[in-house]
């Protein structure tokens, strides 16, 4: 029998808690709980779940700092559920290791969508960081010998595209943002060129064949970033498959 997969919340109200908790567990969930922001991080390394809920406003620390001090020991997938809509704050949460970030007040079956999804894509294990593949379609990326094919084809990026590319693959299925590829690709100081980064995914869209009104590969986040999309079978390590295409 599958053990059943484990979730944390963390939240100070207890309204929110119980509702989260007796939905959560009538979909087959183990829940635990913790009402302060030190209480979460120390459930977070004795029960070891399979995903945490982060609410932001806690009263003994900014739910900012819970993520940044969780994601310095765990890659636990992380949903954040706060009052707190401002684009600024999703921006910081998802810059900071959050996987996704729900707005309260929130739909419980959109909730347990994004849940089954993260928890989906940790057990697919979308890509392996030592010279992984991601496969999705007719696409096919090597990172380790920094090669992409697009059915069966060759195709060349420039050294930016390819950068791009390779930073949404390793984080494929989360949202990277804007201000995080551009300080990884094109420095620090053009952290506000955004204009950089929307010719660079027009261009691998092109060239990968991506419709923009309805993109299979690449997901703009508006005023967020950019997501690499996977689903079952989209994303897997590299195997002989891969010799077939050199």
């Amino acid at each position: 029998m599958t053990e059943p997969q484990r979730i944390l919340v963390i939240d100070d109200e207890p309204q929110i808690r119980r509702f989260l908790r007796i939905s959560l567990v009538s979909q087959g969930f183990v829940v635990h709980e913790a009402q302060s922001g030190g209480e979460g991080l120390s459930l977070a390394l004795e029960e070891l779940p399979d995903l945490v809920l982060l609410d932001l406003g806690l009263p003994d620390m900014d739910g900012q700092e819970v993520l940044n001090r969780l994601r310095a020991r765990s890659q636990v997938p992380v949903i954040v559920v706060s009052v707190r809509g401002q684009e600024t704050e999703k921006v910081r949460a998802l810059d900071r290791g959050a996987n996704d970030y729900v707005t309260k007040p929130f739909g419980i079956q959109e909730l347990l969508a994004r849940i089954r999804a993260l928890l989906r894509h940790r057990d697919e294990s979308p890509l392996s960081l030592e010279g992984g593949c991601y496969r999705r379609g007719g696409l096919v990326i090597d990172l380790g010998a920094r090669r992409l094919w697009h059915h069966a084809t060759a195709v060349h990026l420039t050294p930016k595209e390819y950068a791009v590319l390779e930073r949404l693959c390793r984080h494929a299925g989360r949202v990277v943002t804007q201000t995080q590829l551009l300080r990884e690709v094109w420095g620090p100081s053009h952290v506000e060129d955004s204009h950089y980064l929307r010719i660079v995914i027009s261009k691998l869209r092109h060239k990968l064949g991506d419709d923009p009104g309805a993109p299979a590969l690449l997901q703009t986040e508006a005023g967020i970033g950019y997501r690499l999309l996977v689903g079952r079978d989209d994303a897997a390590a590299m195997d002989d498959d891969t010799e077939n295409h050199s």
